[in-house]
């Protein structure tokens, strides 16, 4: 196996993610820990390699003084070999397998295998977890935590371990050579760490809080982008700017507390390195001129404590930024970690929607004790019934649609499709037996072909065509031209589809729909974005999908559900009435109002009101 597969990039995690941040870097760098403890056991033999380096030049210094000018090669020969062989093979071996394990076989992978883990849990989240925050800022966190991660593993390899084993070395080195400059050299060791201890904790504090004003600017920014049409029809350009402002000004305010405190850390860290070489290199010559430290131990000491000192420096950075890296590893798992809230049963089985029969039963949802949702509603739609909802805004008929979607578990009741409660089934294998059309149609920014592929991705082009047709879509896909050139099916449609009118949009999301051949069929306001000709066009392919399906369809212009096997009329989360079109008419209540004071075949606001 090449180097770079030693670990597996997509690795799925074992379990979510846990909320402490050291069990939430394991979970993170889990199938790469053999491969990094390698890493750390070459890197610490080369850090020893660091040490034998001053070793030699010491050997090397004292044969000189130990030989005549003319007879040292001849003498010192096997020496300088040696030597020569240590500098020009062995080190650079042991330097390049080094780097290689870090910059080929870890930091690549395990980008990726963190990102991976992260984005697959981000999207295990129910709806409310996005409804909560900012795409753009969810984004940001998963970036920032593969990142930090990563160079935190990286940078542990690379110098904690290289370091360490350089500063045990050196320290065995002096003891051999004498214990008073080992002593010394522990003295400075003690004063290093405590200096570490002070900065370090601040540091990871100040990190923590940059990263989380840093990722705020990326959530307004991605926010105001995102809705940039509304922002223009608004003219609400500086509302957006001063938005933005204020979240760079917070994010500034962060990053100069940090850099000031970087800067108070480099001054004493350089000062406390600068001290190194004297303290080492003074103690030595004042040995030396005891009688007790030879030529060869004065050069070793000055090697040492000038590698020592450069060290540390390195060191005590690349320290900084791995506790700015713990910092926003911190800040990142608070917002990535939380348990799913809408999980399968551990015993969840596949749903088998032969028929496509629904129920609910006493079922109530309000959002936590909110607005809107359901209360005791109690409805059968048998197979292959073809059911309307009718409601003023808030009446229900959305919570009904994501309840039986399993968007949200519902509060009171039971939802059950051929009688299997969809809280005993799998969320994917109940979603694979509804297909949806909504009103705000759902475009990726990928090509035509790919968004309606997306209700069957084995399609082959002949039934994405077919389909597309059925939906009159195929007319106006040939005539795409994306700005690189794409044109037809291979035409990517922009983000959220905002290349395409509403219109175009929604006949691709019926295409989409068709495609699927859900036994279930949910339409809310499929057909809301087409204009009156293009409705009646694609009537009849409704009405082809809809055969043999069970279908619930949301409409405020209620033209389109008179054909409707059933009505039914929501008022406050309750259902009020139901019946066919011409029996509601007959009834006289609010289905008839509702009727009677249409303009252009929609539900008004004074309904809402009443």
């Amino acid at each position: 196996m090449k180097p770079e597969n030693w670990i597996d990039p997509f690795e799925r995690a074992d379990g979510p993610p846990p909320q402490t941040l050291l069990a939430f870097l394991k979970w993170c760098v889990q199938g790469s820990i053999k491969v990094v403890f390698l890493a750390g056991i070459v890197s610490a033999l080369a850090g020893t390699l660091e040490v034998a380096t001053a070793l030699m030049l010491g050997w090397v210094i004292d044969a000189a003084l130990a030989s005549d000018a003319g007879s040292y090669f001849s003498q010192n020969m096997m020496l300088l070999l040696g030597v020569t062989l240590f500098f020009v093979v062995v080190r650079p071996i042991f330097l390049g397998v080094s780097g290689l394990l870090q910059n080929v076989v870890i930091a690549p992978s395990l980008s990726n295998l963190i990102l991976s883990r992260l984005h697959r849990h981000s999207i295990g989240q129910s709806v409310t977890f996005f409804d909560d925050d900012f795409a753009g800022r969810i984004a940001q966190k998963q970036m920032q935590a593969a990142r930090a991660a990563t160079d935190l593993v990286v940078d542990m390899i690379h110098t904690v371990a290289f370091a360490l084993a350089s500063l045990v070395g050196s320290i065995i080195l002096l003891l051999t050579m004498d214990l008073r400059s080992a002593a010394l050299l522990t003295l400075w060791v003690v004063a290093y760490i405590g200096m570490i201890k002070y900065f370090m904790p601040r540091i990871r504090k100040r990190a923590k809080a940059r990263a989380a004003t840093r990722a705020m600017v990326t959530g307004q920014v991605v926010d105001t982008i995102t809705n940039i049409k509304t922002v223009k029809l608004f003219a609400h350009d500086d509302f957006e700017d001063r938005a933005a402002i204020e979240s760079m000004e917070n994010y500034r305010d962060r990053a100069i507390s940090y850099g000031w405190l970087s800067a108070a850390f480099r001054f004493w860290l350089m000062a406390l390195g600068g001290l190194l070489p004297i303290i080492l290199v003074g103690a030595t010559l004042y040995f030396w001129s005891l009688g007790s430290a030879t030529a060869g131990d004065i050069a070793a000491a000055g090697a040492i404590s000038l590698r020592l000192s450069q060290m540390t420096g390195w060191v005590s950075f690349t320290l900084m930024g791995m506790y700015a890296n713990v910092g926003e590893l911190e800040d990142a798992m608070h917002t990535l970690s939380p348990a799913h809230s809408l999980t399968d049963a551990s015993d969840a089985a596949e749903l088998n929607a032969d028929q496509g029969a629904i129920a609910l039963q006493d079922v109530s949802f309000r959002y936590g004790g909110g607005p809107g949702g359901l209360d005791g509603v109690n409805l059968s739609v048998e197979p292959g019934e073809k059911l309307g909802l009718v409601g003023a805004s808030g009446a229900g008929k959305s919570t009904l649609v994501a309840l039986l979607l399993r968007l949200y578990d519902t509060e009171e009741g039971v939802v059950s499709i051929d009688g299997q409660d969809i809280r005993d089934v799998t969320q994917e294998s109940l979603r694979r037996q509804i297909a949806m059309v909504t009103q705000e149609t759902a475009m990726f920014n990928r090509s035509a072909i790919d968004n309606i592929r997306y209700g069957k991705p084995d399609a082959t082009q002949d039934e994405i065509e077919a389909a597309a047709k059925q939906a009159e879509a195929h007319d106006f896909i040939l005539q795409l031209v994306d700005h690189k050139g794409r044109k037809g099916y291979d035409a990517h449609l922009g983000e959220r589809g905002v290349k395409l009118s509403g219109g175009q949009r929604q006949r691709i999301a019926i295409a989409r729909a068709i495609l699927k051949d859900a036994p279930i069929l949910v339409l809310d306001e499929a057909t809301s974005a087409l204009d009156s000709e293009v409705e009646a066009s694609i009537q009849g392919a409704l009405e082809s999908i809809m055969d043999g399906k069970t279908v619930i369809a949301i409409a405020h212009r209620l033209s389109t559900l008179a054909q409707m096997d059933r009505i039914i009329v929501l008022d406050a989360g309750r259902v009020v009435e139901q019946g066919t079109h011409n029996d509601l008419l007959a009834k006289g209540g609010l289905y008839a109002r509702y009727w009677n004071r249409q303009s252009g075949g929609f539900i008004d606001a004074k309904d809402a009101a009443e």
